[in-house]
């Protein structure tokens, strides 16, 4: 059984849907890069043909190595991630690549395969139970480390992928206290950014006192209560703090602008708009191929990256869009389904990763070019324009389809 073809049991489902994604990406890309004369079509497509032998390389290796050697693969990433700091190449301030040749290559795109194989490994060792804080505390660890390291870059939108192996962790038994905690900071944020600080304090106690009393006689704890009340109000306090002194100027800009605090429509709100009228001016069934008057003219910047799905918007128009979001929503149900038939358990979490990532991406780039998230430079899976992009997930999926396949080899 172990010496069947590269391509024997394969997922073709998951296969023919990534090769629709590839080919729609590159022909917007194309679309979208005819303003410039950069080449950028012809080197995606060089970057595509690559793809080819690098999926079956992936096909190609026994399908224990990536269990075997994940703590190994871990590793290396993190020690390409902290090599960035001596050897990285700085472009619009911030250092994320290495220079090889006339072409560079982002780690922290690799990273992310590289962090859900070592999440699976360490999650798949039947001693490991999450209900126990000092494993909590460890499965955190490898999720963290990259994160401290990609921070520094400044790469916070990579950052904010790696947040997304929560929600496995979740599945794998982690405390969902741990979730709603995190989408309450993060609410409290954005609500004291839009109100004052003694109103959402106000709110907040409000929302406590009223769960205290909701509460069991039994449960009820004032002294709790009033905990979480000095925590939050702390918070809150800290907020104008982080976002003066620890954002950037560029960040707060994008903040105030999708909360409707500040209006710059030639500045830094200059993307989205374009973006907006671009997406829009599609209509229906779109402009058709080639056809994109905002596209042509190339008023949307780095259309051919984070924002290509203006293209689709304009070009494709609803019905086009509609096409690419299914086509990633059946990806990813068909990896969680296939998840779910693993065998081991290093396989399920690892699929649950793959899935978690690309959601992440899909979802956060188009609410991006939307105008609903603020822009922090998050690409848009098997689309975008980019050679670590595109191979890192070539890699990370193809790595579950070979798990998948092997699963008729395990016990």
């Amino acid at each position: 059984m172990k010496n069947q073809s590269v391509t024997s049991n394969i997922d073709w489902i998951c296969v023919i849907i990534y090769m629709l994604l590839v080919v729609l990406g590159w022909l917007n890309i194309y679309s979208s890069s005819l303003s410039s004369e950069e080449g950028t079509a012809d080197k995606q497509l060089l970057f595509i043909l690559f793809s080819i032998p690098l999926i079956f390389t992936v096909l190609s290796v026994d399908g224990k190595f990536y269990e075997k050697y994940a703590s190994i693969i871990f590793v290396v990433a993190l020690v390409s991630l902290l090599g960035l700091f001596a050897f990285g190449k700085t472009i619009a301030g911030q250092r994320c690549w290495y220079g090889i040749g006339g072409f560079t290559l982002q780690p922290s795109e690799f990273a992310k395969a590289a962090t859900a194989l070592a999440l699976a490994k360490y999650l798949s060792d039947p001693l490991i139970n999450l209900k126990e804080v000092n494993r909590q505390v460890q499965a955190l660890a490898i999720v963290c480390l990259p994160i401290l390291l990609i921070l520094p870059q400044p790469d916070p939108g990579s950052a904010l992928v790696f947040t997304i192996f929560f929600i496995v962790l979740y599945r794998e038994g982690l405390p969902g206290w741990y979730i709603w905690t995190g989408f309450s900071l993060i609410f409290l944020f954005v609500l004291t950014l839009v109100l004052e600080p003694y109103v959402v304090i106000l709110i907040a106690a409000v929302v406590l006192l009223a769960i205290h009393f909701k509460s069991r006689l039994a449960e009820r704890n004032v002294l709790r209560s009033f905990i979480f009340l000095a925590l939050i109000t702390g918070f809150v306090f800290s907020v104008s703090y982080v976002f003066d002194h620890v954002f950037k100027q560029h960040h707060r800009d994008r903040f105030n602008i999708l909360l409707g605090k500040a209006v710059d429509m030639k500045g830094i709100g200059y993307n989205t708009n374009q973006s907006e009228i671009a997406i829009g001016s599609g209509g229906w069934i779109g402009k058709g191929f080639l056809e994109g008057t905002q596209t042509k003219g190339g008023f949307v910047p780095e259309q051919h990256t984070d924002y290509i799905f203006t293209t689709v918007g304009e070009e494709w128009g609803f019905l086009g869009a509609t096409v690419v979001i299914g086509l990633f929503v059946i990806l990813l149900l068909r990896i969680i389904y296939l998840a779910e038939r693993q065998k081991t358990k290093f396989s399920r979490v690892y699929g649950y990763s793959v899935a978690a990532i690309i959601f992440l991406h899909f979802f956060v780039n188009i609410a991006m070019v939307a105008g609903i998230f603020p822009t922090i430079g998050i690409p848009l899976p098997f689309f975008s324009y980019g050679g670590s992009g595109l191979w890192a997930f070539t890699i990370l999926l193809f790595i579950f389809i070979k798990m998948d396949a092997n699963k008729v080899n395990e016990w």
